[in-house]
């Protein structure tokens, strides 16, 4: 079977009446979480982008503060399911400005727990790439809101 598109989604779904569409966003929401939480993020978070943003804020730093140091593979697999989360985050969210600042806490969360990025090199390439989207996202943003940003990333260079 294959997936129709967003085109004729939208003429399909426009037809149901109200009763038929909530069921049928019920039905959506039980088959993958994060089908539920983009749910959840649509009816009770959207309002209130600001505050959305400083609750995944704490739970990164939370995120952080539960890596295991034992081993750099334990990093690098901790901190891969953390960017997992932030993005997933983001593109429930689809605010540039919200992308921003959800990387640069993920940027100085890595240079504030002291992750040893220059002792593997994958890790060092995501660090890089994170701050590679958040210079693009930056630019798309309003020049008071880039100058603010830019304020707060703190690049480090790794050699």
């Amino acid at each position: 079977m294959k997936a129709a598109t967003i085109t004729e989604l939208n003429a399909g779904l426009s037809q149901l009446d109200k009763k038929e569409l909530l069921s049928f966003c019920l039905r959506l929401a039980k088959f993958k979480k994060e089908n539920k939480e983009l749910l959840t993020y649509l009816l009770f978070e959207a309002g209130d982008i600001d505050n959305y943003i400083d609750n995944i804020k704490k739970e990164i730093t939370l995120s952080f503060t539960e890596i295991n140091n034992s081993n750099v593979y334990y990093i690098k697999k901790s901190i891969r399911k953390i960017l997992r989360y932030v993005n997933r985050n983001i593109r429930f969210t689809g605010s540039k400005q919200a992308e921003t600042e959800l990387l640069i806490h993920f940027c100085n969360s890595i240079m504030q727990f002291s992750i040893p990025l220059p002792k593997s090199k994958p890790l060092q390439n995501l660090y890089e790439f994170q701050l590679k989207k958040i210079d693009m996202a930056i630019s798309s943003l309003h020049p008071d809101l880039q100058y603010d940003l830019k304020k707060k990333l703190i690049k480090k260079i790794i050699v």
